[in-house]
């Protein structure tokens, strides 16, 4: 069948649109979301990907592929409380703090370990990630579009107005997008395998807890701290040692100082864990103080925005 020459501009006309819509889904912008300390500081702030509608949508679709297999085969651990269906901060907390609780109220002595990796989502190297999906029996054409999706991805730095060139993504999961979260419990789904001590996980945020009553307790803890760091290293995301801090719970306790690889870690008083303050006493008063500073901030913002103040 002879085509007319209407139809080949037709196709070009598709070519161009498919192109286009390839762009969309593979183009990403990046925007710097302020955390904490020094603004000046590009360390902290997080890089936030921003996509396309069209790209959400397919990374929607692929998700949902993803999440169906790894629900149906069981694959994530009881201990990932992050982006799982039926779990949030709250079961993290609960989950944890309700077995540590339960020991110190019985007279044990409880060292909980707060651990921080060091930019862990943008470390997620992507030879190793693709290991992982083959390891849990993904099909292939999934597989296939999540390498895709990743070594083809482009991005773009905007900052106040200022856009910086299109650059290749050569490792990490982009935050802020659908498929990132999903693929990082993935990558870091086998972090507890051998584990004796309590550990749980919201994405990247751990908690290693266990008894220290006895010089055997603390040895326990201490080989999973070495199998933590030998996971690490293996998979090359690094610990930021600086910030994993020791919780000393319980009557008696004899503080001992932990390690991960050559580093001790420090003691703590108090931490924050996924918003909540817990300190050393397992006492919430520091959180209830936060709270309530915050609460007389945003009155007192009320207060000074109304004009008319009578009954």
């Amino acid at each position: 069948m002879l085509l007319k020459t209407t139809d080949f501009s037709c196709w070009g006309c598709r070519f161009h649109s498919f192109r286009h819509l390839s762009n969309l889904l593979l183009n990403s912008y990046i925007f710097g979301l302020y955390k904490k300390g020094n603004k000046n500081n590009p360390g902290n702030y997080r890089p936030v990907s921003l996509t396309s509608v069209p790209g959400k949508i397919m990374e929607q679709v692929i998700k949902e592929i993803i999440c169906k297999h790894l629900e149906g085969g069981k694959v994530t651990g009881n201990s990932q409380h992050g982006f799982v269906k039926n779990k949030s901060c709250q079961t993290n907390l609960i989950a944890f703090f309700d077995r540590i609780t339960s020991l110190v109220d019985k007279g044990e002595v409880v060292d909980v370990v707060n651990l921080d990796f060091s930019k862990a989502f943008d470390t997620v190297l992507y030879d190793i990630l693709i290991n992982k999906l083959g390891k849990y029996n993904l099909d292939g054409a999934t597989i296939r579009w999540v390498h895709n999706w990743l070594r083809n991805c482009t991005q773009r730095v905007i900052i106040n107005g200022s856009q910086s060139c299109w650059k290749g993504i050569t490792s990490g999961i982009p935050q802020g997008s659908v498929l990132g979260p999903a693929l990082f419990n993935i990558f870091i789904n086998d972090l507890d395998i051998g584990i004796e001590s309590t550990l749980i996980k919201f994405a990247d945020d751990t908690k290693l807890g266990g008894i220290e009553t006895a010089l055997e307790d603390r040895v326990i803890i201490q080989n999973d701290l070495d199998k933590l760091e030998k996971w690490s290293e293996v998979y090359r995301m690094k610990f930021n040692k600086d910030k994993c801090k020791v919780l000393y719970l319980g009557r008696n306790n004899q503080f001992h100082t932990y390690r991960m690889g050559s580093d001790c870690l420090g003691r703590s008083m108090a931490e924050r864990d996924l918003g909540v303050i817990m300190d050393h006493k397992l006492n919430m008063s520091q959180q209830c103080d936060a709270v309530a500073k915050k609460a007389n901030m945003i009155l007192g913002c009320i207060n000074r925005c109304v004009v008319s103040k009578t009954r």
